[in-house]
Parts: C-alpha cells; structure tokens; sequence
C-alpha cells in the first residue's frame, strides 16, 4: 500500500517534482497510478503545482542541451531509481526528507535554468509597432511583424532579430557589449542607436548616431564533402572581417554570401516607419512589398523576377496597401489579381505567358 503522509501546504511544489522525476523515470503501476491520482484530485493547487512542474521539467530540454545540465538531470533520475530500489510503495517519514531535498534541488535547479536561461521574446503582429524598454535601460522599437529575442546577463546583451525590423538605443555601458545578430550578420554596439532590419536576402543595418561593428559570421552548415572522400570531415570557415560603421551609414549585406556594401543611408526616410510612414527610394519591388505586408491585410505577392526589380519610389501610409498597389500599377506595366487574403502583382509579359 503506498502512504503518501501529508504535507504542509509550503511543499506541495516538492511533491509535485516528486510525482514528475517518477514519472519521468518508468510508467506508474496501478497502486502508483491511483495513488498519483488521489492526490493530483484532493486540491487544485495540486494540479496546478505539477503541471507548473512537467513545464519546467519539459522547458529545459527545449533550452539547453549543455552537458551540466545533462548531469544535472542525470543524477536526479539516478537518485530516484536508488529510491525506487528500496521500493516506491514503501515511501516513509524518514525517506520523504531525502526525495524532498533531491527535488528541491532538481526544482530549483530547473527554475534557475528556466527563468535565467531562457531568452525572452518580444513580437508585433502585422499593423502592430511597439516600444521596449529593457532591462539595461535600453529602448528597443519594434516594426511591425517583426520577432526578437534577448538575453542578459552580467558580461552580455545578447539579442537576436528573427524577423522584421527594429532599432536600438542602447544604454551605454562598455563592459557588456550589446549584440544584435539576425542570420549571419552580428551588430555590435556598447552605446549607440541603430536599427537592423532582416529582409528575405538581405540584413540592412543603419547607424543613426555612435559607432557599431558589424561582424560577418560563418555559414552555420559545415561545407559540403565530396561522395568520393572516404572520411567524413567539417571545414572550418573562418569569420569575416568586422566593418565599422559611421553615422549616416547602412550597410546592405547579403544573408547568402559574404556580399556587402556601405551606402549613405537617408536618415529621414530610415525613421519614417517609426511615425506610421513607409518611404521609399529607388527600392525594388519585390523589397517595398515586404516592408509593405508588415502592415497589410492581404498580403501583396510579387509572382515574378521581372515585376519584383521595378524601382519603387514615394512615401506611403503604413497599412495603406491600396494607394500603394495603385501606384505601383499606373508606373508599370503589372496586372492585379485578388485572392483571398492577398494581393498578386505580375508583369503583364509574365501574365500573357501564363495564359498561352
């Protein structure tokens, strides 16, 4: 007969992480499994304690695979499996101060790691611009549809551009550099402004005002190896040459290659986004497009390479997607077909092809 002795209601957490190590280590027996039950069904607390525990338990393998974390984990199962060898069943007053420690160390442990480990994200929907102010004092603004991750600690600021667009003012401070990677380029600043914007084949960083590095990283696959090579092996690609910027400067690299080039950067124009306006200069289609479906409700599709690098120029409201479809169309020759939930634009050239 398994005797679960009550609990004060302060360590209800470690006999939630308790029933998670041992259903983690091997399926419950029928005893174990009514057991479980029981006290699962004798209060709400107690559910909510050891879903909050399996999240926890789960979390950190979607976290990190480092290999203290791994014996971490190791040893507490371990430990269980010891218990479990002087029988479960006979769980007693005097091993339940054992299992709790254990648990209140793997549960602190897990927490620790979930809570300080795990990057936060911050994200826009489609429409949607919002300001950030981080936990350095930095003020991070974000486009819409736009994704980010960041991570602090002691000796870095560490953030990640998903998707869209967002610019920094970073609070100054020398000895934690402030990182913004987003695919295979890395901006880094100590205190500064700058916005870093991630486009289907390009990473486009505009300084405002400071000094920043921006540093090409490696290919994350190793380079392939012929079928002929009798032994496998990764070729280890060293990173590029870290290019400084000055204010006034963006600098337009590619996420494919080591292809990248400074350019003067229209500061006004650069800014627009923040204050609702999306401006344009000589931009290709398919590139205006992108930063146009941030905005849009249906989403503007470029069909073809030929109507994807006709130049787009002019100011646009944010959202605006029909001026800007009609403006598109009365410079160019490009045909408009609805569908639901988007917007097609293709050259006529490529229109007439795809009726014959």
């Amino acid at each position: 007969m398994i005797e679960l002795l009550p609990l004060p209601s302060d360590q209800r957490d470690e006999r939630a992480a308790m029933w998670c190590i041992r259903l983690a280590d091997a399926p419950l027996d029928a005893e174990e499994r009514a057991a479980f039950e029981s006290w699962r069904a004798a209060d709400p607390a107690n559910a909510r304690a050891f879903e909050e525990a399996v999240g926890i338990w789960q979390g950190i393998e979607a976290i990190t695979s480092t290999p203290e974390m791994i014996r971490h984990r190791a040893q507490a199962v371990e430990r269980l499996r010891h218990l479990n060898s002087r029988r479960w069943s006979r769980v007693t007053a005097v091993r339940w101060p054992t299992a709790m420690t254990a648990c209140v160390l793997l549960l602190i442990m897990l927490t620790f790691v979930f809570l300080n480990g795990r990057p936060t994200r911050y994200e826009t929907a489609i429409g949607e611009r919002r300001v950030v102010l981080l936990e350095d004092g930095s003020r991070m603004t974000l486009d819409g549809a736009s994704a980010i991750t960041v991570r602090m600690d002691d000796k870095s600021r560490s953030l990640e551009l998903l998707s869209g667009r967002a610019r920094f003012d970073v609070a100054h401070d020398p000895l934690r550099p402030f990182s913004v990677r987003a695919r295979n380029r890395v901006t880094v600043a100590t205190g500064t402004s700058f916005s870093v914007e991630l486009l289907p084949e390009q990473v486009r960083v505009v300084l405002f005002e400071g000094r920043v590095e921006v540093i090409g990283q490696p290919a994350q696959n190793p380079a392939p190896v012929s079928r002929r090579s009798p032994v496998a092996r990764t070729v280890h690609v060293p990173p590029e040459p870290a290019v400084v910027l000055n204010p006034g400067k963006e600098l337009i690299a590619s996420t494919s290659d080591i292809a990248a080039r400074i350019v003067d950067a229209d500061l006004r124009h650069a800014l627009s986004w923040e204050s609702g306006l999306l401006s344009f200069e000589g931009e290709p289609l398919r590139l205006a497009a992108e930063r146009m479906n941030r905005y849009a409700k249906s989403r503007i599709v470029v069909q073809d390479e030929r109507a994807g690098l006709y130049q787009i120029s002019g100011v646009f409201e944010a959202g605006d997607t029909d001026a800007f479809v009609e403006g598109v169309t009365a410079l160019y020759p490009i045909t408009v077909t609805h569908r639901p939930g988007e917007i097609v634009l293709a050259s006529r050239r490529e229109t007439v092809r795809a009726e014959n």
